[in-house]
C-alpha cells in the first residue's frame, strides 16, 4: 500500500515483477536502472541467493504527474523465480501497489508461467490484496527466440482480467519502459480514485 512523505512531498508506490525464474524480471529492472538518471534513482540493492537474486531500487519519474501535488516516487522489486524460494516471493509482495508478471514467451515455459501466475494470486490472497483489482500489466518477453509461442496464443492462455498486454525483450530494453508506465498509470489512476 503507498504511503506518503509529508515533508518530501512524495507519495511512494511500491511495484513488482513478478513471474517465473529466469523469465527476465532482473532484465527489466536493470535495464530500467541503467537507463535512469543519477539523480532521479536511489540505489540499487541486490539480495543475492545460490540460484536467484532480489532487486530492489526506488526512483522519481519525471513525466508521471502528481496526485494532488504530491510526485510520486515508485519502489521497484523483482522476487525470486525459483518456487523453492516461496517465503520470500511471498514477502517481497507484502503492500504491492502494481505488479507487472513478466511471462516467458518460450512454449517450453507455459506450465512455469501457468503455476507462477496460480502462485501470485494466492500470495496476493493472503496478503488481502484482490487479483482482480490490483493495478496489473502482463509483459511478455523474450519475443526475440525462436520457439516462443504466438501472442495471440499467450494471451489467450495468460491474460486473466483484460489487463494491458505488453511484448518485451527485456535484454534490449525493448518494451521495457512501455511495461513501466503502463502499470504507472494504473497505479496512478487508483491513487487519484483514492485521493
Amino acid at each position: 500500500m503507498s504511503f506518503i512523505n509529508f515533508p518530501a512531498r512524495e507519495i511512494n508506490c511500491k511495484l513488482v515483477y513478478y513471474g517465473p525464474g529466469l523469465g527476465g524480471k532482473t532484465a527489466n529492472l536493470q535495464w530500467i536502472y541503467d537507463k535512469t538518471g543519477a539523480q532521479q534513482k536511489g540505489k540499487m540493492i541486490s539480495l543475492a541467493t545460490e540460484t536467484d537474486r532480489t532487486l530492489f531500487f526506488d526512483f522519481l519519474p519525471l513525466d508521471l504527474g502528481t496526485v494532488r501535488g504530491f510526485k510520486t516516487r515508485f519502489h521497484l522489486y523483482t522476487v525470486p523465480g525459483q518456487v523453492f524460494y516461496e517465503a520470500s516471493r511471498k514477502l517481497i509482495l507484502k503492500g504491492a501497489d502494481g505488479v507487472v508478471f513478466v511471462a516467458d514467451s518460450q512454449e517450453e515455459r507455459l506450465d512455469a508461467n501457468f503455476e507462477t501466475l496460480e502462485n501470485l494470486r494466492e500470495h496476493l490472497k493472503e496478503h488481502g490484496l484482490a487479483f482482480d483489482t490490483i493495478p496489473y500489466v502482463l509483459q511478455l518477453n523474450k519475443r526475440d527466440l525462436p520457439n516462443v509461442m504466438p501472442v495471440e496464443e499467450l494471451k489467450k492462455q495468460l491474460q486473466a482480467k483484460g489487463e494491458p498486454v505488453l511484448e518485451a525483450i527485456a535484454v534490449q530494453g525493448v518494451g521495457i519502459f512501455e511495461t513501466l508506465k503502463e502499470v504507472a498509470k494504473l497505479v496512478l489512476a487508483e491513487l487519484k480514485k483514492g485521493a
